[in-house]
């Protein structure tokens, strides 16, 4: 084990041995095994956009199997999804890739200002599955948040007790928050930090912009010159929210993106002491073939082979 993976456990004292070991064994495989940085393949867009739209654009990609394959070929720490994708393939692939089961989901059915999610899967799942973690969205910001909250807490609880890693989805977004607030910087810092405090391992946000959503907070942003201007400077702010650093968090890859804008995201991620990326739509939406290539560059610059 690397003094960096050391030092990130050390973080996580009231951890028993068992989650301790399952976090381990996220940050010490594929091609940045040791570094302390994550590249994480998500594949929960079938459920929560719809299958065609997520996987019409490369059709092997309806199959479950090909995200185990694409996971490993690329040298990714992990592939996360919900119940039915990992079901498909954990078998087949077992104690060859770490897997996060995604115990709550969300359709797009219905238009909705104050979005929820629905438990999908369950801790006895990640368990039997062979999981390293669980994972769960909230939605800061929809009028349901408390609710999501709760449920968090308790899945927590039980997945630790269990020996899973915990990975919170913070995803700002309803009717308390303008389209534009759902990524404003102190709202995702925010939601960062309330994903810690609800006892989160790893936490999942989304790249912060410069815009300040809540006047109060504001007023304290500008007077106290918390610097905003670059995308790293933003990112440094972000994981500064989460216990001074001592959380680990990554960042979504968002929709479809030039390989060069996703590239210059992920060098401000490294820069501003992000621990890395979580990518979905934008890595298994290309052949494989460019996809693996893609994920490859990202690791590069994650371990410093590319600047």
């Amino acid at each position: 084990m690397s003094e960096r993976v050391r030092e990130i456990l050390s973080w996580y004292g009231s951890d028993n041995p068992g989650t301790l070991t399952n976090l381990a064994r996220l940050l010490d495989h594929g091609t940045l095994a040791g570094t302390g940085k994550l590249v994480i393949l998500p594949v929960d867009q079938g459920f929560e956009h719809g299958p065609a739209r997520s996987f019409a654009m490369n059709p092997v990609a309806y199959d479950p199997r090909y995200h185990f394959e694409l996971a490993l070929e690329a040298g990714c720490n992990a592939y996360a999804a919900p119940l039915g994708f990992l079901e498909a393939g954990a078998r087949e692939f077992a104690g060859e890739l770490p897997l996060i089961l995604k115990l709550n989901n969300h359709d797009v059915l219905l238009e909705e200002k104050d979005p929820s999610q629905a438990l999908t899967a369950s801790v006895a799942d990640a368990v039997r599955l062979g999981c390293v973690a669980i994972g769960f969205t909230i939605y800061p910001g929809s009028e349901h948040r408390l609710t999501m909250y709760g449920q968090l807490r308790g899945l927590a609880e039980e997945a630790k007790r269990a020996g899973l890693a915990v990975v919170v989805w913070s995803y700002p977004r309803g009717s308390g928050l303008t389209k534009e607030g759902e990524t404003a910087l102190d709202v995702t810092a925010y939601a960062a930090h309330i994903a810690a405090q609800l006892g989160a391992h790893v936490i999942k946000v989304k790249l912060p912009t410069a815009h300040l959503e809540q006047a109060l907070a504001r007023k304290v942003y500008e007077k106290h010159g918390v610097p905003a201007s670059t995308l790293a400077e933003r990112v440094r702010h972000v994981v500064q929210a989460t216990f001074n650093s001592r959380r680990v968090v990554i960042f979504s890859g968002g929709a479809a993106d030039t390989d060069e804008a996703v590239f210059d995201q992920v060098r401000a991620i490294r820069d501003g002491g992000g621990f890395g990326s979580i990518i979905g739509r934008n890595s298994f939406q290309r052949t494989r073939k460019d996809a693996v290539k893609f994920l490859k560059t990202i690791t590069d610059i994650y371990s410093g082979v590319m600047k």
